[in-house]
């Protein structure tokens, strides 16, 4: 068992100083920002050089899931947003009350990510209620991944902020 204890103190554990955070991080965001409202941004610009059967198919895809997620949130609203509030209040006590990094470096994923749930169930009650064709569908799908890479970037920005501040103050020395 020495050489398994040996590679635990070699290898770190927590999830600020693991490189699978960092990559699962980047992933997580990477992948937010590309698909806003489940179209890729790829046939989002495609759709707006080419026009025609590029569009429908950006217009179809924009329709079958905003009707998708408006469903979802129409039928069981109460019942997801009361999970999600029990979930993270209770990962943010085990975080930041009982210290717990693991918990920390969730609440540092799902926080924002319940933010762009919100915001996307809000551009998806804007699409249903207007511009859901041609150029202003395009915009608003620009705008909304924008919007998405703003709240992208400043939850890096805080997570490697506070994670570096985490190993800092939880160095390999104490």
């Amino acid at each position: 068992m020495d050489v398994f204890d040996t590679a635990l103190e070699v290898i770190d554990l927590r999830s600020f100083s693991n490189l699978w955070y960092w990559i699962m991080l980047a992933v997580l965001w990477s992948s937010v920002s590309h698909w806003s409202l489940g179209v890729p941004h790829d046939m989002v610009q495609r759709a707006r050089r080419e026009g025609g059967q590029a569009l429908g198919d950006v217009e179809d895809l924009v329709r079958i899931n905003v009707n998708r997620i408006l469903h979802i949130m129409d039928s069981g609203a109460m019942a997801v947003v009361g999970l999600a509030a029990f979930w993270l209040t209770t990962l943010i006590v085990l975080g930041f009350y009982y210290d717990v990094e693991f918990a920390q470096a969730l609440v540092l994923l799902l926080g924002p990510l319940s933010l762009v749930v919100w915001v996307s169930v809000r551009e998806s009650r804007r699409i249903a209620a207007g511009a859901s064709t041609g150029e202003a569908l395009l915009r608003r799908l620009t705008v909304h991944r924008r919007v998405l890479q703003v709240i992208g970037m400043i939850s890096i920005a805080v997570t490697a902020f506070y994670g570096t501040w985490q190993n800092i103050r939880v160095s390999i020395l104490y």
